[in-house]
């Protein structure tokens, strides 16, 4: 007999332990017939499972490629779903995390992606074409240190837009939407809207840039037509995805490195004068026709500070290491060694290649874009090698400038795209922008980008230098204005941590310039703003003001102070020019970090290069 004391309701009685045990032997055999059919149910749903997903695999198998092409521009599943179905568990955040309502950029871009995007991408017109008006206006020296001083405030503005970009990276847009909520709504949308412009201009002026190089080999076919080439190529890239831009990339910059490493060697052994025909040329042009350029004094200063400009869009998309944040795989390993490998872009592939561009080419040459002669169809570097008798290797220089040219069209569609996807999901632009497909893309913002685009078909155009210097005066400065917000956010942001007892241990990657190198940077950009408004107003050379020129020079500025009051007239609100460091929200979209964690993890890590061999050690040195 079994006896079951159960809070006295079962006693020991014979009746009740016969009753008991009858209790007992019905729930068991219940239990059992339960546990029965419950397997039965399973291997049923199982086996149905098995069957849909042998059919789904045949059909997948069997549905046309084209089917799944065009379905890829569709909605994600899920949101599908959660349209039909509000009252779904998938549509709980609590109970699903992932799906917040919308569709995310996917992780697709690798660390090794990022590493040459920070070596190579905006490797474009800046520095391979438009420093041929840059090397006319301040001459050699002048170039040169424009160049320089505008590269130390790049270093300063990495190190902040990568401690930023650690902290901030599920966030789309990323460095884009950092003023509006850490330094003041109405800075974040205006910067927010030049920038975008600036790179929405940016893909016309890139192929209008490729079918001027093109002239280098020929003038009979018309240009529109190597226009329309490369702008399908363009859209077909950035059809692939993140994935498909990041392989680009990869393949363009890797040419791009390898042709200014190339061109170190070559520009060396030609100035020492053993390539070429001119023989020996050492310091030639730095006396005849000079330095500087400008008779006086002041038209010198003007000249380089008129660099300053050409030299921020040349240096611009440094910063896409940010922007590209949201679909990286690993940010917090990415970055950081994407920024401590930003001194070998400015260093070797900005400042070492113009100083040899000022050994190489006279700043009168006429073949110089902006001399005003109709020889000016080619880049300084490809001067720079051809006009001392080197034959066939200026021809492969141009074919990697033309790669480098559309690569960052590539660059500009697509952060366009994700700038306006940016901008959507701030709330400061239609949210028609906001859409993602399935793959992840922001379809409706690539076509926007790709509407852009049209204005290269101006190719063809006598006018087409013009062009070209309008398109300029739009992207020179914006970038100006975005890395002076870069900065402007983070000593907002380092203020904030201080004012709300937050420690720096928290941060995935701090600033190796801090603070000081953030509040350098913006004080040399603002004076280079005040110097490029008197170089507007009073050119160099003429003293007196041309309406034209000041456009020319000066056009940015005006549409950002038409975004910034426009904005605060829509919103009604001239309360305050900051937002207060303790009313700065420091937890939504941020990522928080185990400050202990992160020292265990570096110990563990220079413990295990320490006995792993020397090349690990001195690869993990430089990048």
């Amino acid at each position: 007999m079994v006896s079951i004391n159960s809070n006295k309701k079962i006693t020991g009685s014979s009746s009740a332990d016969i009753e008991t045990d009858n209790v007992i032997e019905y729930f068991t055999e219940g239990k059992e017939k339960l546990s029965t059919t419950l397997q039965d149910d399973q291997s049923i749903e199982s086996s149905s499972n098995d069957d849909e997903d042998n059919s789904n695999k045949k059909y997948s198998i069997t549905q046309p490629h084209l089917r799944k092409f065009i379905d890829s521009f569709k909605k994600p599943d899920h949101i599908v779903r959660d349209l039909e179905d509000p009252n779904s568990l998938d549509n709980d955040p609590i109970m699903n995390p992932d799906n917040d309502g919308e569709g995310k950029l996917k992780s697709t871009i690798k660390p090794r992606h990022v590493l040459m995007m920070s070596l190579g991408t905006g490797i474009g017109t800046g520095l391979l074409v438009g420093n041929a008006t840059a090397l006319r206006n301040a001459g050699p020296a002048g170039l040169v240190i424009g160049y320089a001083i505008m590269g130390s405030c790049l270093y300063c503005i990495i190190q902040a837009c990568g401690e930023l970009a650690v902290c901030y990276s599920n966030l789309p847009g990323n460095f884009n939407s950092y003023p509006s909520f850490l330094v003041d709504p109405a800075l974040g949308f205006s910067v927010a809207w030049v920038y975008c412009l600036q790179w929405l201009c940016v893909t016309p002026l890139e192929l209008v840039t490729a079918s001027m190089t093109i002239k280098y080999w020929t003038t009979k076919v018309d240009p529109d037509v190597f226009v329309v080439i490369f702008y399908v190529l363009i859209i077909i890239i950035n059809i692939f995805g993140a994935q498909g831009y990041a392989e680009a990339e990869f393949f363009f910059n890797s040419c791009k490195v390898l042709m200014i490493s190339g061109f170190f060697i070559l520009g060396i052994i030609t100035i020492c004068g053993k390539a070429g025909t001119d023989g020996y040329i050492g310091t030639k042009y730095w006396h005849h026709p000079g330095a500087f350029n400008g008779d006086h004094a002041i038209d010198r200063f003007k000249g380089v500070m008129a660099v300053f400009v050409r030299a921020a869009f040349a240096m611009g998309a440094s910063e896409f290491i940010s922007i590209t944040a949201a679909e990286q795989s690993n940010p917090r390993k990415a970055i950081p060694r994407a920024a401590k490998t930003m001194i070998y872009r400015i260093v070797f592939i900005f400042l070492t290649s113009i100083t040899l561009i000022g050994f190489l080419v006279p700043y009168d040459s006429d073949q110089l874009m902006g001399s005003g002669s109709s020889a000016t169809k080619a880049s300084p570097y490809v001067i720079a090698i051809a006009s001392h008798g080197v034959r066939v290797v200026p021809h492969f220089i141009n074919a990697v400038i033309l790669l480098s040219v559309l690569s960052v069209a590539n660059s500009a569609f697509y952060s366009s795209s994700r700038l306006l996807h940016s901008l959507a999901v701030q709330g400061y632009a239609p949210k028609i922008f906001n859409y993602l497909d399935r793959e992840g893309r922001p379809s409706i913002a690539m076509i926007c980008s790709a509407l852009f685009g049209v204005i290269a078909f101006c190719a063809s155009s006598p006018k087409e230098e013009q062009v070209f210097t309008w398109l300029l005066a739009i992207s020179g400065l914006s970038q100006l204005f975005t890395w002076i917000t870069i900065c402007f956010s983070h000593l907002r942001f380092r203020r904030a941590l201080t004012v709300q007892g937050r420690s720096l241990d928290e941060l995935g990657y701090k600033s190796q310039v801090g603070i000081w190198g953030s509040a350098y940077a913006a004080t040399m950009m603002i004076l280079a703003l005040i110097a490029q408004f008197w170089v507007a107003i009073a050119p160099i050379g003429e003293g007196k003001l041309d309406a034209q020129a000041f456009f020319e020079n000066y056009l940015a500025m005006p549409i950002l102070i038409a975004f910034y009051f426009g904005y605060r007239i829509w919103k009604k609100d001239w309360s305050s020019l900051f937002i207060r460091a303790d009313k700065i929200d420091l937890i939504t979209h941020r990522k928080i970090f185990d400050g202990d964690l992160l020292r265990q993890e570096e110990e563990e890590l220079k413990e295990k290069l320490k006995n792993g061999p020397f090349w690990k050690r001195v690869v993990d040195f430089l990048f």
